[in-house]
């Protein structure tokens, strides 16, 4: 199972051209993400990161400057505040 994962990803990756792929909102793409985790952690854990980034990586997810900080964050769909580091570039505007 955890090959035909990878397969599916690699397969994704082959077939979509970067430039037609949705955009994601983290800073590591959803896709290399899950690929990551399942060959660094076993099918478990991918088919989690899988689960967990396709529940948060839609719109809905808001960016805001911390008040105290100053940095960027975003809230994801979960309720979750990840740091400017986890959000991809494209949202941060230097």
């Amino acid at each position: 199972m955890k090959y035909l994962l990878l397969l599916i990803i690699k397969s994704y990756w082959f077939i979509i051209p970067a430039s037609k792929r949705r955009k994601c909102i983290f800073r590591k793409s959803c896709s290399k993400h899950v690929y990551e985790q399942t060959i660094s952690k076993g099918i478990i854990s991918g088919l989690k990161a899988l689960k967990y980034r396709f529940e948060n990586c839609r719109s809905g997810a808001q960016i805001f400057e911390n008040p105290i900080t100053g940095k960027l964050q975003i809230i994801l769909l979960n309720n979750q505040i990840l740091d400017e580091k986890e959000i991809s570039e494209r949202f941060i505007k230097k």
